[in-house]
């Protein structure tokens, strides 16, 4: 058995490819127009990823966009997707002050979760061991839920 991708439906591709792009640092590898289908798939992959994405095309996220108008309601019943990032305070730093909530923050210098513009937690894991506590992070509260 080998892990292809995680697929969640989006409503906006330019606010999703903002959010996991331009601030969790996710790259887009391909894309799919499906005119019959009225569709588009925009697949993803984190910058360590990427030589296994191009000759695998996993591990992968696949964000699919439907051209005909949904609600998409309940993200936190898909569960979450999960990234190991090198530096837990910058990022969620870089996500707050682009005005992405912190629901969860890095109180332990280890985990924190976010959520995406559709609401689709993600849960941001430190590379290696914990960072030691740093304020604000430390003391923050927790917001809605992840």
């Amino acid at each position: 058995m080998q892990y292809l991708h995680t697929m969640v439906r989006i409503s906006d591709i330019d606010a999703s490819l903002h959010f996991y792009c331009d601030l969790l640092g996710l790259k887009e590898v391909r894309r799919k127009e499906n005119e019959k289908g009225r569709f588009t798939l925009v697949f993803l992959t984190a910058p360590e990823d990427e030589q296994r994405s191009e000759e695998l095309q996993a591990p992968e996220l696949e964000l699919t966009y439907n051209w005909d108008p949904e609600e998409y309601s309940g993200g936190r019943n898909f569960g979450h997707l999960a990234y190991r990032v090198d530096d837990i305070y910058a990022l969620c730093q870089k996500l707050q002050d682009n005005g992405v909530t912190i629901n969860r923050p890095p109180h332990d210098g280890h985990m924190a979760f976010v959520k995406s513009p559709d609401g689709i937690s993600v849960e941001l894991l430190q590379k290696g061991d914990a960072l030691p506590p740093k304020e604000p992070w430390a003391s923050m509260e927790n917001t809605g839920s992840w």
